[in-house]
């Protein structure tokens, strides 16, 4: 299911292992941690964009009120 491919820097040799489980977990666990942070983001970016529109105003004019860089 998923490997790891090992190089040996002064040989070249290349082994390939199988993730154990627990790293199977972690992975995953990773994963879906890192899914839910780019889902988290996108829904404030909209959040914001929608402040923007229903304020009339554009992101730079916003930055400028606000004193923003």
């Amino acid at each position: 299911m998923y490997k790891e491919k090992i190089v040996d820097a002064l040989t070249n040799e290349v082994v390939f292992r199988d993730y154990t489980t627990e790293e199977i977990a972690e992975l995953q666990k990773s994963q879906t941690e890192a899914t839910e942070r780019i889902a988290k983001e996108a829904a404030k970016e909209i959040a914001r964009k929608a402040i923007f529109a229903k304020l009339g105003i554009t992101e730079e004019e916003a930055k400028l009120l606000l004193g923003g860089n």
